[in-house]
């Protein structure tokens, strides 16, 4: 038998506490990762669309709002980009909140507080969004 035909073994370097503490990968961030990257791509166009509808719309008066955001693709395209932007937002101040307030309870309060917060404001923006669709 070769040296090129024996078993390697891996060895974990993880203190003993750490492993105690069952602390390592918790095996969610990969989506977390992938959601931020999702979102902050999805917004490129949306933020682009948004701003081009702000200078299309410069002086308009509320009649002419209305008209604008009763056409569907203009009212699902604000909607689309108030989810993207408030659950980009939430991913961010979560991964902020997890990095830098060390307490648990604390930090499980604060970011249940935030998303709070956050899901308050997209529900209004929404509302805004379909009262200016539907009136």
């Amino acid at each position: 038998m070769s040296t090129h035909d024996k078993p390697v073994a891996v060895t974990m370097r993880r203190s003993g506490l750490s492993r105690a503490r069952g602390l390592g990968s918790a095996k969610s961030g990969s989506a977390h990762w992938w959601a931020e990257r999702v979102t902050s791509i999805a917004l490129l166009p949306l933020s682009l669309y948004f701003v081009a509808s702000v200078i299309l719309l410069l002086g308009a008066d509320h009649a002419r709002m209305v008209a604008y955001m009763a056409m569907p693709w203009n009212s699902a395209l604000f909607l689309a980009l108030i989810f993207a932007m408030f659950y980009h937002l939430a991913l961010g101040v979560q991964v902020i909140v997890e990095d830098y307030v060390p307490n648990e309870a604390k930090r499980l309060a604060t970011i249940l507080v935030l998303k709070g917060v956050i899901l308050f404001l997209a529900l209004a923006s929404a509302v805004s969004v379909l009262k200016l669709a539907f009136s």
